[in-house]
């Protein structure tokens, strides 16, 4: 998370905002640090659930399908990471066609209700371009239908503070009534040097996350200050293991991590593999929890295996930060 300056400090305090697809609350930290209100939340998978519970003492609801919009609070924002799988360049591509696709319906229902004053989505990169840009021209159209300007871009969270190479697309809905509908612009990137080292945890706590293998293959794993200025804000790849399929690549610390997932194969899937401290390795949850912004004191999933799902399917925090200043600022019409 980034450091919010003083004149940002609660300048969302009167804003009530609903957290759709919730996961284990990106979107909620992100909101909330401004001072902005959380007054509901879905989400369908009870492990993901629970966590949120946990860290901020509200229960999401089950299916957004089963849940009359007349049954959700009053909002100002309406916040939405909704599932990826059916416009990822690693799934079959079906798009809308796909029944997790379609849950972008449940968003226009619910926004076609309520009204609210902004909607903040977020996507997959792919979704830009997925059936010759088809897809975003759909979502563009209804929502216009519904009242909202658009603006919409793709960013890279390895631009904003954060060493992950993570591209998503981000898009923002403004009701035609609001001054701001038409000024609001996305953040520059701040370009500043992060790098995988930054967040990695001590030797004596990632003991289980060491693979051992006889198939390891390194190029020159030794970069140096100015060997590492040449790749900047990028992962850095050095090896493999096996064949070099997905999740056998192994990159150096000194680089970025490359992007983290909830599903993936190869025997350093959902984080990749790095060398780091000399040691080959996958990277542990709390280091994920780095790498998507949240905090020392977010309460993690104890099963490994579901927080690497969580972190995966998480927004950076981050870059929604980022955004949201853009959004205050054009609140403020500045």
């Amino acid at each position: 998370m980034i450091e919010i300056k003083k004149e940002y400090l609660n300048s969302l305090d009167k804003y009530r905002f609903i957290d759709l697809f919730s996961g284990i609350g990106g979107f909620h930290l992100a909101l909330s640090s401004f001072g902005a209100k959380c007054v509901f939340a879905s989400e369908i998978d009870k492990y993901s659930q629970k966590v949120y519970f946990e860290n901020f003492g509200l229960l999401p609801q089950g299916d957004i399908t089963k849940i009359r919009e007349e049954e959700i609070p009053i909002h100002d924002i309406l916040c939405a990471g909704f599932p990826c799988q059916a416009f990822s360049i690693s799934g079959k591509q079906l798009g809308f066609e796909d029944s997790r696709g379609t849950l972008f319906f449940e968003i226009a229902r619910i926004a076609k209700y309520h009204k609210p004053k902004i909607l903040f989505l977020e996507n997959v990169a792919n979704f830009e371009k997925h059936d010759s840009e088809k897809t975003l021209k759909t979502v563009i159209n209804i929502l216009d239908e519904l009242n909202y300007n658009i603006h919409y871009k793709v960013l890279n969270s390895s631009h904003f503070g954060v060493p992950q190479n993570r591209q998503r697309i981000y898009i923002l809905g403004f009701r035609k009534d609001l001054v701001l509908s038409n000024e609001f612009s996305f953040p520059d990137p701040i370009m500043k040097q992060t790098k995988l080292k930054d967040v990695i945890l001590e030797d004596c706590k990632t003991s289980e996350f060491i693979i051992k293998r006889d198939d390891i293959e390194l190029k020159d794993k030794r970069i140096g200050k100015d060997m590492f200025a040449s790749y900047p804000l990028e992962s850095i790849r050095i090896g493999q293991v096996n064949k070099g399929g997905q999740g056998e690549r192994i990159y150096h610390e000194m680089g970025h991590a490359v992007t983290l997932s909830a599903h993936g194969g190869g025997i350093g899937a959902k984080t990749g593999l790095y060398m780091i401290n000399d040691k080959l390795r996958k990277l542990a949850p709390r280091e994920c929890a780095r790498l998507q912004g949240f905090n020392e004191s977010f309460k993690i999933e104890k099963s490994n295996t579901q927080a690497y799902k969580q972190f995966g399917n998480s927004v950076t925090i981050d870059v929604i930060q980022y955004i949201i200043i853009e959004i205050i600022n054009s609140l403020n019409g500045r």
